[in-house]
C-alpha cells in the first residue's frame, strides 16, 4: 500500500550517477544513502493513520461528552492543501528552456557541420613539415606572410608593424 505513495516520485539513480563527477561522487554516495534511509522510514510507516479506539476513551476518561466533543472535533478537522500556484509557472519556464536548448542545438550542430569541413580542408592539405611558404600562402592567406603586397618588420608581429595602434592603451595626457 505505501509503495502506491513513493513509486509516483521514484529516482533513477543509476542515470544520475552517470552525470556525478568523480570528485563529488562520496557526496552523490551519502546522498543517496540519505534518500534510501527516508525511504525505508517512508515505506514502514502505514498508508493511513490507525484508527482511534473511541470508546476505549469513553471508557477511560471520567468527564461526561469530553471523549464525544474530541471525537465531533476530530471529525469535523479538515486539513486543506495550499493551492497549487506555481505550476503554471514551472511549465511556462520549462517550454523557455526547452526552446533555448532546441536553439542551443541547433546553433551546436551548425557549428559542428563548420568544423567537419575545416577539419576536410585540413585533411587535404600538405602536411606542415612538407610545406613550403607558398603553400602555407596558398592554404592560409590571411596568416600568412605577403612580402610583395604587405611587407612587414621582423619580428612579424602586430606590435612591431609601423601602423600598429594599441587599442588597450590608455590616452597620455596631461591631467
Amino acid at each position: 500500500m505505501a509503495t502506491k505513495r513513493i513509486a509516483q516520485s521514484a529516482v533513477n539513480w543509476a542515470a544520475i550517477a552517470e552525470r556525478v563527477p568523480e570528485h563529488q561522487r562520496q557526496h552523490f554516495l551519502a546522498f543517496k544513502s540519505r534518500s534510501d534511509l527516508y525511504l525505508r522510514r517512508a515505506m514502514s510507516l502505514p498508508e493511513k493513520p490507525p484508527a482511534i479506539n473511541w470508546d476505549f476513551y469513553k471508557q477511560k476518561v471520567p468527564v461526561a461528552g469530553m471523549v464525544d466533543e474530541f471525537k465531533n472535533k476530530y471529525s469535523a478537522l479538515n486539513i486543506p492543501f495550499p493551492p497549487d500556484n506555481v505550476s503554471g509557472q514551472i511549465d511556462a519556464q520549462e517550454k523557455a528552456i526547452k526552446a533555448d536548448i532546441e536553439k542551443f542545438k541547433a546553433e551546436s550542430n551548425a557549428r559542428i557541420e563548420n568544423y567537419k569541413k575545416e577539419l576536410a580542408h585540413i585533411a587535404g592539405l600538405l602536411p606542415y613539415d612538407q610545406m613550403t611558404m607558398e603553400d602555407y600562402r596558398d592554404a592560409y592567406p590571411a596568416e600568412a606572410l605577403d612580402p610583395i603586397n604587405k611587407p612587414t618588420f621582423w619580428p612579424h608581429t602586430p606590435e612591431e608593424q609601423v601602423d600598429y595602434v594599441d587599442k588597450d592603451a590608455q590616452p597620455q595626457g596631461h591631467h
